[in-house]
């Protein structure tokens, strides 16, 4: 395949019974079996997103470690699907995108000119990967909804003051 052609290629991620699927092109390039996720660690860049707009998540096997850009669709369509799936399993984290340095083997360059570089999908040994993530600022367990009523309760005024006025009782409330 050309570097041209999987440049323009069209990723996404889909539940195929316990199992998720990352597709190229329609075509399967990986598969691995959600009940072997030890943790997912959403990476962020601090601002309030939507979940297509996180740069990438890194997916923890056992021995392995998953990174999924942004364009595979993980953090929406798996992880939206399945909410209760992955609340039960307490194992969403979250990183700092200025923390979270990936090895030249997990990037590509390309895209507005040839010196951005841009998080590839990669499957790399938690070991390849793991003098990386040691140095990521990492938070969690923190399901996505929790996160969200955190920093709505952050961004209120007098947010401490009055709990009263609440809705659905804030975070401490959601676990």
């Amino acid at each position: 395949m050309s570097a041209h052609h999987s440049w323009h290629s069209t990723w996404h991620t889909a539940w195929q019974g316990g199992d998720i699927v990352v597709l190229r092109d329609d075509e399967e390039v990986d598969r691995f079996a959600a009940d072997r996720i030890e943790r997912v660690i959403f990476v962020h860049d601090g601002l309030p997103q939507s979940v297509g707009e996180l740069p990438f998540a890194v997916v923890e096997l056992a021995e392995e470690a998953i990174v999924l850009p942004a364009e595979t669709g993980f953090a929406g369509r798996v992880h939206f699907e399945r909410q209760a799936f992955w609340d039960a399993r307490a194992c969403v984290y979250w990183a700092d995108l200025r923390s979270a340095a990936l090895p030249n083997s997990c990037l590509a360059r390309g895209g507005f000119g040839w010196l951005q570089r841009r998080v590839r999908f990669a499957r790399l040994t938690r070991a390849e990967l793991s003098p990386w993530m040691e140095r990521w600022t990492v938070q969690g367990p923190q399901s996505w909804d929790q996160r969200r009523w955190q920093r709505i309760e952050r961004g209120r005024p007098f947010a401490s003051a009055s709990s009263s006025t609440s809705h659905g009782g804030g975070a401490a409330s959601l676990r």
